[in-house]
């Protein structure tokens, strides 16, 4: 990018593993955005075109920050926005424009839309035969739920996530994993594609769903169930397959003790003073542990209940037993490890969380605040060869948008 370096912390220490790579960038909501800023965040240049009315997530708060709500600024830093019809004729003629030296598209436009408008895959790899372009979708175009929308908390109760969570289920994740690993999932897919079109020189088109990449989320339930046939059950804390594997109260805190084996659970009870335990046949092996994990977990709560968890779990970690203090989301941003890792990203007012991607000669991070609506147009049709006067009848004839409808 060819603008001034800003000033904060935790930002880009050098171009990225990715510059040099353009991404034009049609998503919206939270899949596609987070995918295309994580490219962005190593270097990609990320061209962000809007429809009329803007990213709704702009407007999913509050909080906000100068008008854009913190949903939108969340996943959109070091991005270009321009703000296009292509509804029009003339905004697919800028868009095709703006893909002519393209690495990428992204897009999660419903399932035929840009069929319908003269520039799907079919069409956009006749012209441009090095594109990966990337579809994010609900379903998929085709099968049973083909082309029908999707959501991130309707798909986490379709492909099972909601009816493993919680302490009985099902209970939506108060994360929006299934967008989140939808997103992950299409950034690896768009590496991969562009790996393999350095040995071949052809892209291709990437069929990315919520409700594939949410189910492939379910572990080890879903191997729990192709194994045994049992259908998978809320637990709660605890784990499946693991005991102990859970969290206690102290007294100070709740902590997260996860012990997967039977040295590290040997080293947690005599590190407890509980040394009989590891030869009581109740508690022998792993699987035993789990038949007996009620039994267990009231012994350890018992235990625990007076510690400072806090203390007890630093010195769990240092003494090799996986163990953390359960934190709020306010007492995470403020950890001390938190800063260290760089994990907090700061340009004037804007924060948000850092890559927690680290690489050793091209780190990335953040570069600039997220673009307010169309707020490169201007600059990103003049760089790719329009004329001041064409800028202004594209503006004047509503193809680039100037202000949200």
């Amino acid at each position: 990018m060819d603008q001034q370096a800003p000033i904060g912390r935790g930002l880009a220490a050098s171009a990225g593993a990715l510059a040099g790579l353009k991404v034009v960038d049609l998503t919206r909501v939270l899949g596609g955005p987070y995918c295309t800023m994580i490219l962005s965040d190593h270097g990609a240049e990320v061209i962000k075109v809007e429809p009329p009315q803007g990213d709704e997530v702009r407007d999913w708060g509050p909080p906000f920050l100068d008008g854009d709500a913190s949903y939108f600024l969340g996943v959109n830093r070091n991005k270009r926005s321009l703000a296009l019809d292509l509804s029009k004729p003339e905004g697919r003629a800028v868009l095709l424009r703006l893909l002519e030296g393209a690495d990428v598209l992204v897009e999660n436009y419903k399932p035929g839309s840009m069929e319908k408008w003269g520039i799907g895959y079919d069409v956009l790899s006749q012209r441009f035969p090095g594109l990966v372009h990337c579809r994010v979708s609900g379903f998929g175009a085709d099968g049973p739920l083909g082309g029908l929308p999707g959501y991130d908390a309707v798909l986490q109760g379709m492909v099972g996530l909601m009816s493993i969570n919680g302490p009985e289920g099902p209970l939506r994740m108060g994360t929006p994993v299934v967008d989140l690993a939808t997103g992950l999932y299409s950034c690896i897919g768009i590496l991969m594609a562009l790996q393999e079109r350095a040995r071949s020189g052809q892209g291709q088109f990437l069929d990315m769903t919520l409700h594939d990449c949410g189910m492939a989320l379910l572990h080890p339930q879903a191997a729990n169930f192709f194994l045994n046939g049992n259908r998978p059950r809320a637990t709660g804390n605890p784990h499946p397959n693991i005991s102990p594997y859970s969290k206690y109260p102290t007294g100070t805190c709740e902590i997260f003790v996860a012990v997967g084996n039977d040295p590290t659970f040997k080293r947690f009870c005599d590190f407890l003073g509980l040394s009989e335990l590891p030869g009581d046949p109740r508690f022998l092996t792993n699987a035993a542990r789990v038949q007996n994990r009620v039994a267990l977990d009231a012994i350890l709560g018992e235990r625990l209940a007076a510690e400072d968890g806090h203390v007890l779990t630093d010195r769990l970690l240092r003494a090799g037993v996986p163990a953390g203090p359960v934190l709020h989301v306010d007492e995470a941003m403020a950890a001390s490890h938190t800063a260290h890792r760089g994990m907090v990203a700061e340009i004037g007012e804007f924060r948000a969380l850092g890559t927690p991607i680290k690489m050793s000669r091209t780190p990335g991070g953040a570069r600039a605040a997220p673009p307010r609506f169309n707020e490169h147009g201007a600059e990103i049709l003049a760089r790719h060869g329009y004329t001041e006067a064409e800028i202004a009848a594209l503006e004047e004839a509503g193809v680039v948008v100037t202000r949200r409808r």
